[in-house]
């Protein structure tokens, strides 16, 4: 196989890599890449290969055509950039992670995939992510019923192994609390004010354990920051990309 080639760029045009969430992709990133485009190249990685954390890294990582490059990811993409600042960090420019989790999955959470995996088995994953997840991801009642209909069409289009292969992703994923101890990079943490999936308190501990992190919370907001308050979040990317010229 050929040996990808990468290109360097100079720190002023520094690419940004995004990384979608479960069962998302690059929908999830319409306005930021529309955005943020005008400045910089902007890639939103596929994460549709592998069922371990490190195996979707390094699938993301060989998607990438820069030796260093911004990185950013929301709930689950912000796990996988976790991962691959464990594996990779001299790459990576800076993290920004959003709505996310740093910690290993705990019991009761973990418990919760069996049944749904069980659901998936039998081709029902689509109404595991309808009745379980996206009640879950908040804003007003009109956000719900449209982003349940982006949520859903994205889903459709990854298929039922992919859920599968990420669930058990999570659910196997290990702790990343050294790898944010040791990751000195400008980073920011950005957390919707009413996320329930990934609450304040897994933000806090992010930047708690990061020597060069900034939290800000985006008012009105739930789990989809991206989708729900698309303004808000582009400035705080911008901003934080700004640090890193």
């Amino acid at each position: 196989m050929m040996k990808q080639a990468t290109l360097k760029v100079p720190n002023s045009t520094l690419p940004l890599v995004l990384i979608p969430g479960m069962m998302c992709d690059h929908r999830l990133y319409t306005h930021q890449v529309a955005a943020l485009r005008e400045s910089r190249e902007v890639l939103v990685a596929h994460v549709d290969q592998g069922c371990s954390m490190e195996a979707i890294a390094k699938s993301v990582f060989s998607q990438i055509p820069w030796s260093r490059f911004a990185l950013g990811g929301l709930s689950m993409g912000g796990i996988i950039a976790m991962e691959m600042a464990r594996q990779k960090p001299e790459l990576i420019a800076g993290l920004a992670l959003m709505d996310t989790n740093p910690w290993a999955e705990i019991p009761e959470v973990k418990a919760l995939r069996t049944p749904q995996l069980e659901l998936a088995e039998q081709g029902k994953f689509l109404d595991v992510i309808e009745q379980q997840m996206a009640p879950k991801y908040g804003g007003s009642a009109a956000e719900q019923e449209g982003q349940l209909g982006l949520v859903l069409a994205m889903a459709r289009s990854l298929g039922k192994e992919v859920f599968i292969n990420q669930s058990i992703a999570l659910r196997d994923r290990p702790d990343q609390t050294e790898t944010l101890k040791k990751f000195t990079g400008p980073s920011i943490a950005l957390c919707g004010e009413h996320d329930q999936l990934c609450p304040l308190d897994r933000h806090q501990a992010i930047c708690h354990l990061m020597p060069n992190c900034q939290l800000h919370v985006i008012p009105n907001s739930g789990h989809l920051i991206t989708l729900q308050m698309p303004l808000a979040t582009n400035t705080h990317l911008a901003h934080w990309l700004e640090t890193l010229l």
